[in-house]
């Protein structure tokens, strides 16, 4: 099978993932690496054997169809611009971005040129959501009315590069809200509005032990370091479908009972994984049932360990077919949208209508050995 060639901007922790790719998804080949601090990429080159080199001489190989862009948030809608403008598709690491506008014209820049964008997470294409989705498309419990979808903790505060997280790009919603908002959208379709209350409890958060490099000419171990977002999201997104889900985002939260997701429908409840995971538990209750407790449900789908990068596989295999990618721009638009309107519904004090729409994306067929995907 012909490989595609995939350049990857951004060498930092999560680009590990992307490099090994290859070793579960051979239609896709790393061949080039760059950052903006050098070190970083010529460490990749010596653990992986790839070419090192700067953004620009990695925009300019003809034979890279795809470029993986793992930088910060706050600049993954320029490196896509750029991307683009060279001719290439453009896959983004989460988010999307982290403004509406920018994002806007990612999208439109892709239209013109006829290139296709896409955007982690994946993690809805692993075993357990693909089961969950199965399970809804299925009937089991009837038409889907409400459900919750709760992600709540302290965040990484104590981590070395903790000032991140609460700062512009990140918090809880854009950090973690990814994950649950595509998986909600995989589920259920395309959102239609969002009404919202959002905070920020805390004005600074404390560091633990150890300070990253990023930040040691600022801050000392145990340093204050100031929360520049909101911590805490809480909100109902109401879906096209009809479903109401009630969602928080937290990172104010010492400790919880909380499933992440939970979908109520007319014949029962589903109770589904963690989307920030491959695998399961998925569980059902449907009415009628002669026991009370929820019950496990088989796993339908493979895909089940960490398999982060199977999005851009995807994507690789649709640019032969002409099919669309599942991972697609469209709908990493849309979960940004939805994402980006507590705050600003918050800031109204009104429910705010969505301007943009996906489609679902299809679904994996069953039956897929490990390291196949549909063409």
């Amino acid at each position: 099978m012909k490989k595609t060639k995939v350049g990857i901007i951004g060498c930092g922790m999560i680009s590990d993932t992307y490099f090994k790719a290859s070793q579960t998804f051979n239609m896709i080949e790393v061949v080039a690496c760059s950052d903006i601090i050098p070190e970083r990429s010529a460490a990749k080159k010596e653990l992986y054997g790839v070419q090192n080199m700067t953004n620009e001489e990695l925009l300019a190989i003809p034979e890279i169809e795809i470029v993986l862009n793992l930088t910060p948030p706050q600049v993954h809608s320029k490196i896509a611009m750029d991307t683009l403008n060279a001719g290439k598709h453009a896959y983004s690491e989460k988010p999307f971005g982290v403004d509406f506008d920018d994002a806007a014209k990612v999208m439109a820049l892709a239209k013109e040129k006829g290139l296709r964008v896409g955007c982690a997470p994946d993690t809805f294409l692993g075993g357990g959501q693909q089961t969950a989705r199965k399970l809804i498309d299925d009937g089991w419990i009837g038409k889907p009315l409400s459900g919750t979808a709760i992600v709540m903790g302290r965040g990484p505060e104590k981590w070395g590069q903790a000032p991140f997280f609460y700062d512009y790009g990140a918090g809880p919603m854009l950090d973690l809200g990814p994950y649950y908002m595509t998986a909600l959208v995989n589920m259920l379709g395309p959102a239609k509005s969002v009404i919202a209350v959002t905070t920020k409890g805390f004005d600074y958060r404390t560091f633990g032990a150890e300070v990253g490099e990023t930040y040691k000419d600022k801050y000392k171990p145990f340093d204050k370091y100031p929360v520049n977002v909101t911590t805490h999201l809480t909100g109902v997104v109401e879906f096209q479908c009809g479903a109401v889900i009630t969602v928080i985002t937290s990172f104010d939260c010492y400790k919880h009972g909380h499933s992440p997701i939970e979908i109520y429908g007319t014949e029962g409840s589903l109770q589904v994984p963690d989307p920030n995971t491959f695998g399961g538990p998925v569980k059902v209750f449907r009415k009628g049932d002669a026991e009370p407790d929820w019950k496990n449900v088989p796993l339908t789908h493979i895909y089940t360990e960490n398999s982060r990068s199977i999005g851009a596989a995807d994507m690789a295999m649709a640019l032969r077919s002409g099919r669309k990618h599942r991972v697609n721009g469209e709908l990493a638009n849309h979960v940004l949208e939805i994402m980006l309107s507590f705050d600003k519904s918050s800031k109204l004090g009104r429910k705010v209508e969505l301007t943009t729409t996906c489609e679902r994306p299809e679904p994996l067929p069953l039956g897929l050995e490990k390291g196949e995907l549909p063409e």
